[in-house]
């Protein structure tokens, strides 16, 4: 199966698994020549045409992706992955972290704003970084180690400050806090990474970057505390790790990140940090992060605003042992979809945390012309402020989110469109069916609420993921800095 196809449904595959059965059933259905009316009529429990078609194009696409028992290949996301509890960035071998309170964030509260990450031997490493054109020299300062294509032995990484849009000063505190890292981790200056987050036009303290960064202790279950130094607006840390067999070795992936304001697709949106033990060449290392990203970061939106730090980045240091791999190796797939289901959690959480959210918004688009096609659609409809305002609101307004997969001006035919608000059907050939309103407004009071678009002109598939816009979003950042 192509990796693109075995993990883009991750989150669904086992509402999918559990409908196979009936999913069997149209299929067999479907070669006995009946059309959809007659095959809404014998199922059982009966459903209507429209439904019936809603199955048919679901079990197609069950039957494309291989979710099928005797379908299955050799790489499984269900068996072959498994998730490691509290996981987090120090979870694959040879990693250790730690964090302190230095004043940055926030002055007289506990709150960490200084996070040290270090690999016990060198790392390859891949990067993804903001495209607006304004940058923090802490994103120009990592990204020339990146691409300088040296070996990297650790991260340092601040919050409360982003070192944006103070002149040349930027570029001189930058340096100054690698090298402090580094003397700290007893790595050179070239090998340590640098990121920052938080309020721009403010210069790094660097007094207070000296006077902490020597005291910061590093151990191998300390992911969580440098999770927490990332944080700015986030309510919680996000972290994760997964663990999967590659080439006769277990191998780690594990990731933390930030981000509730200032998140927008285009990568990058945010800070991210990954981790693995696995040997991975530089080139194909750097080709899985960046597809990683395209399908998982680049599909978020919270306020459609692109920062100016934001910062992914991949460290490999090879402590599992495995031969190491290319884009030609038998378990490549596996370890992309590692890699993948990291950052695909990883923005989840981020939508889900987004500033004065209440409602995760997971958008599907299947059956556009191709995965680039479906992806657009459904990145408009997740920053839609009249859909997300529709969430907020409770409010069954299904013409918003035509709306929003129009203005991405994707092909499509209208007459072709259907719309699912959870699993509830709500628009057939692109018109309105009739479906229970209070069911509608009580999926969209849920936690999560999933907006489905089949658009029925190919087998592009696209997910992406945003919030509700609540008025504690605007009160939130009109008084920031204040």
């Amino acid at each position: 199966m192509p990796f693109d196809r075995t993990v883009q449904l991750a989150g669904a595959r086992a509402r999918q698994l559990q409908a196979l059965p009936r999913y069997r059933e149209v299929l067999r259905l479907l070669d006995e020549g009946m059309n959809p009316r007659e095959i809404g009529q014998v199922l059982d429990p009966p459903v209507t045409r429209q439904r019936a078609s809603a199955l048919i194009q679901q079990a197609k696409r069950a039957q494309m992706l291989g979710l099928f028992e005797d379908e299955i290949g050799d790489y499984n996301m269900s068996s072959d992955m498994t998730t490691v509890d509290s996981g987090g960035v120090t979870s694959a071998e040879g990693f250790s972290a730690g964090a302190t309170f230095a004043g940055i964030k926030t002055a007289g509260v506990d709150k960490r704003d200084i996070g040290l990450l270090l690999s016990d031997r060198p790392c390859t490493v891949a990067g993804t970084f903001s495209q607006n054109s304004v940058l923090s020299p802490s994103v120009t300062l990592s990204k020339a180690v990146v691409d300088g294509g040296g070996d990297v032995r650790g991260i340092v990484a601040n919050s409360g400050v982003a070192n944006c849009a103070v002149g040349e000063q930027g570029l001189i505190d930058a340096r100054e806090t690698s090298a402090l890292a580094a003397g700290k981790l007893g790595v050179a200056a070239n090998e340590v990474l640098i990121a920052s987050t938080g309020v721009i036009g403010v210069e790094l303290p660097m007094a207070l970057m000296r006077e902490h960064i020597p005291g910061i202790e590093l151990t191998d279950n300390d992911g969580a505390e440098f999770a927490a130094a990332i944080m700015t607006t986030d309510t919680h840390r996000k972290e994760i790790a997964v663990r999967v067999d590659v080439g006769g070795s277990t191998v780690t992936v594990g990731g933390c990140a930030k981000g509730s304001g200032m998140i927008h697709p285009n990568m990058a949106t945010m800070l991210s940090f990954l981790t693995t033990d696995a040997a991975v060449d530089k080139e194909f290392l750097q080709e899985t992060l960046s597809h990683a990203v395209t399908l998982s970061y680049n599909q978020i939106d919270i306020d459609g605003d692109q920062s100016t730090n934001d910062t992914v980045l991949l460290l490999a240091n090879g402590a599992a042992g495995n031969t190491p791999l290319t884009g030609n190796s038998d378990d490549s797939e596996a370890f992309s979809a590692a890699v993948h289901q990291v950052t695909r959690w990883l923005a989840r959480e981020m939508a889900r945390d987004g500033e004065g959210a209440q409602t995760l918004i997971e958008v599907i688009v299947e059956g556009a012309h191709s995965d680039e096609d479906a992806r657009k659609a459904a990145r408009s409809v997740a920053a839609s402020l009249l859909v997300r305002t529709a969430v907020y609101g409770k409010d069954p307004n299904w013409g918003r989110i035509l709306m929003a997969v129009g203005k991405s001006q994707i092909p499509l035919d209208e007459s072709k469109i259907e719309v699912f608000v959870n699993d509830i059907q709500i628009v057939f050939e692109g018109k309105a069916i009739s479906y229970s309103i209070t069911s509608v407004v009580a999926a969209l009071a849920e936690d999560e609420v999933r907006l489905r678009v089949g658009l029925h002109v190919g087998d592009g598939f696209g997910e992406a993921w945003g919030c509700d816009l609540t008025e504690e979003y605007v009160v939130f950042n009109s008084a920031y800095t204040t």
